[in-house]
């Protein structure tokens, strides 16, 4: 039997065209699987919009659940460039702070010598006293050097020694060189002001700076010294703790001039604005959670179509769960429900908040506010009562998590769906293709016979009309 390779080449007909037409019509039973699949799919991104919106909402009510939040203090000073911070136990009231004198490091350098990599000679030196505090005062580090040690050497053991209290440098001051001493913290106590040599005996040597302790050039390290309403207060820092109750000051970015005062007030008052902008944080992410879920369940009516998750059971959940707990308000309280807040629920379920009323509970009554929004406890609140039932919603046993979880699975079955039928229709256009090469070899052969008989006949005719 002879062998078609391209369909219809034997019968003339145009069977390939006829077998893609049915391959088409085959496929077209995998568009509904498609469909089902982009619309899970399409529910899955929702639901994850959805999450985004309630984590937005979720980390507002953690905002105005912490109790610190009612009593935050801020610091404003107004002056000459100090800066100030406050603590939770700070306490309201203006201070006039005077600055006369910043907390500096003290600093000294060695008399010169003329090298810096080649050996001193340190008299049998073993060991390098470094003396702080004030002038005669009794406080030391000693810091081990070798016997044959060079100038570089002294400074790489006392910046290797953690505890020297110092950072070393050398000097070329054009003439020689200078080891450099800088102590590491401002004030009169951390303040260098002497080195001397000893040797293993403790005895004290001349080493390789002349026989006296206070060398070279010298600059002795100060305290801080202010003035707070009137009280002289002095520190070896220039940030200050502890002056005013729950302030720091830092002095840091002041300049002073010898023998002047630089004068700033620091005004300690309550935080209204912080609470203010939370509070009002908070409505504004529970609308935009609000219209989200209007986004992904809204219906338009002139072209028939639906959002994603129109109808959707877990979103009718979410929105019982929130709007139940908003209604139900707090118990036990100055303050029971939203409303005497001056946030009120509209038509549309969002939240409207009545901006004087509100700055009036936040500047006159903040201990109300914490005992509605944060409780004593931390579900005590209204805040921690939508926190856990946020929470609960999210969590991997949630309603959130398991519409998603099942969206995905449905998006899994329809795969293997997919693949099942797929295969299917490549054995039935397999099965075609075998039908009509078949049917393409016997219509090629009928034709051939239907040729060799007409040749046949007509041989036939020819001979008998000769013959007549």
């Amino acid at each position: 039997m002879a062998t078609i390779t391209s369909l219809g080449v034997g019968s003339g007909l145009d069977l390939t065209g006829l077998l893609d037409q049915l391959k088409d019509a085959e496929r077209g039973k995998l568009a509904p699987i498609t469909l089902q699949k982009e619309q899970q799919k399409a529910k899955i991104s929702a639901y994850g919009q959805l999450q985004t919106s309630l984590n937005a909402f979720q980390d507002s009510l953690a905002k105005i659940n912490d109790p610190k939040l009612y009593q935050s203090l801020s610091a404003s000073v107004r002056g000459d460039g100090i800066t100030a911070t406050t603590k939770a136990d700070a306490l309201p009231g203006s201070y006039r702070v005077e600055v006369s004198q910043l907390a500096t490091s003290g600093t000294l350098a060695s008399a010169r010598v003329g090298t810096n990599d080649q050996p001193l000679d340190l008299q049998g030196a073993t060991t390098l006293k470094l003396n702080f505090g004030a002038v005669g005062a009794d406080g030391s580090v000693d810091i081990d050097i070798a016997a044959n040690s060079s100038l570089n050497d002294i400074r790489d053991a006392i910046n290797a020694n953690k505890d020297s209290g110092v950072n070393a440098t050398i000097i070329n001051d054009g003439q020689g060189y200078r080891l450099a001493l800088s102590s590491k913290e401002t004030g009169v106590d951390a303040s260098i002001h002497s080195f001397s040599f000893v040797d293993a005996a403790n005895a004290p040597v001349t080493g390789p700076f002349g026989e006296a302790t206070e060398v070279g050039a010298k600059q002795q390290g100060k305290d801080a010294s202010l003035n707070v309403n009137g009280i002289v207060i002095t520190s070896n820092k220039n940030q200050i703790e502890g002056a005013i109750q729950g302030v720091t000051l830092n002095l840091g970015e002041l300049s002073i001039a010898e023998g002047e005062t630089a004068t700033s007030t620091v005004k300690v008052e309550r935080d209204t604005l912080k609470q203010r902008e939370a509070i009002n944080g908070f409505v504004k992410a529970f609308n935009d959670l609000k219209g989200t879920i209007g986004k992904l369940t809204a219906f338009d009516s002139e072209t028939g179509t639906a959002a994603q998750l129109l109808g959707d059971s877990a979103v009718r959940t979410i929105e019982s769960r929130l709007r139940s707990a908003l209604t139900g308000g707090v118990e036990g309280g100055e303050l029971s429900t939203l409303t005497q807040l001056g946030i009120s629920l509209q038509r549309d379920g969002t939240l409207k908040t009545d901006d004087a009323k509100l700055s009036d509970l936040v500047a006159n009554n903040p201990q109300a506010l914490s005992a509605f929004f944060a409780g004593d406890k931390a579900e005590g609140g209204l805040a921690g009562k939508l926190e856990a039932s946020v929470e609960q919603m999210l969590g991997n046993n949630g309603v959130l998590k398991g519409a998603k979880t099942g969206a995905e699975n449905q998006v899994k079955s329809l795969d293997i769906r997919y693949e099942r039928m797929e295969k299917s229709i490549d054995a039935t256009i397999s099965r075609y293709r075998s039908q009509f090469s078949q049917l393409d070899v016997m219509v090629a052969q009928m034709n051939s016979m239907s040729s060799y008989l007409t040749q046949q006949f007509d041989a036939l005719d020819y001979q008998l009309g000769r013959k007549k």
